[in-house]
């Protein structure tokens, strides 16, 4: 039998079921070969990621009476089935709604250093860890599509945007650090492939070590994002832990541990 699916990534968050062909029998015999070889797998969270046309209430039907269970589905050919089902609709792998330039100049590269966390006082404070670092429920993906320089012969550095980002816009930057003067609202993303400093309040997406870099960062001074990412390790707002939302936090990347929060003291 060919292969009619493929399940990838942790399961911590939760995972994607990719699916290639729409023979629901064939999706559901794999399925469960593969659930019954690994029984943790059971009440399994996953996104549906087709790359086919099938019916998506029948699938997700399936889907509980298996046991796992259907939480939205990758933008796509599912799209309207998923509107009228009410299911949650995750951002395809590189698809973006508005590109956003940045604001203001790019500033000349600077070498490799530890970034500083944004704050509102003068430049001369450093940060202070008041609480221990905490390890995030959190989830990593080998299928995201990096982003790349379409101009290569571009020579990018650190960029600065002096706005807000609003619902729908998304800013991405790559070559160097990504600092957002204005903040990050519900439904926009940031996105650089180096840290990521927000002196504001980081809603929406926010995304740091876009193309794997595992010593990116994230420092933000009031931090409740709908979703976090570092190097390809993504967990969702539910999953941070309580005592980081709105507060200023860093967000670094752990081999062993995934996703590390740390709050941020200004002295």
């Amino acid at each position: 039998m060919s292969q009619t699916i493929k399940l990838y990534g942790k399961m911590l968050t939760f995972s994607r079921l990719k699916i290639y062909e729409n023979n629901l029998i064939d999706i559901k015999n794999q399925l469960q070969q593969m659930l019954d070889n690994n029984p943790i797998s059971n009440e399994l969270p996953i996104v549906i990621d087709s790359e086919v046309e099938l019916e998506l209430d029948t699938l997700i039907d399936m889907l509980w009476s298996m046991n796992v269970q259907p939480i939205g589905v990758v933008s796509g050919v599912l799209n309207d089935q998923a509107k009228e089902l009410k299911l949650a609709i995750f951002p395809a792998d590189g698809k973006r709604i508005e590109r956003l330039p940045n604001t203001d100049k790019p500033s000349t590269p600077a070498p490799q250093s530890e970034p500083a966390p944004p704050a509102n006082q003068p430049n001369d404070k450093t940060p202070e860890v008041v609480d221990a670092p905490v390890q995030a429920v959190a989830t990593s993906t080998q299928s995201t599509t990096l982003i790349t320089a379409q101009d290569h012969s571009i020579k990018l550095a650190s960029g600065i945007h002096t706005q807000m980002l609003r619902s729908g816009q998304s800013l991405q930057h790559l070559g160097g650090d990504l600092t957002i003067i204005g903040g990050v609202n519900d439904g926009a993303e940031a996105i650089t492939d180096n840290s990521l400093h927000i002196y504001g309040r980081g809603l929406g997406r926010l995304v740091a070590g876009a193309t794997g870099d595992k010593n990116a960062r994230i420092f933000c001074q009031k931090f409740n994002p709908s979703l976090v990412s570092v190097a390809g390790t993504f967990c969702l707002r539910d999953a941070i832990p309580a005592e980081m939302i709105d507060q200023p936090v860093q967000v670094t990347y752990d081999e062993e541990n995934g996703l590390i929060f740390t709050l941020l003291k200004q002295l």
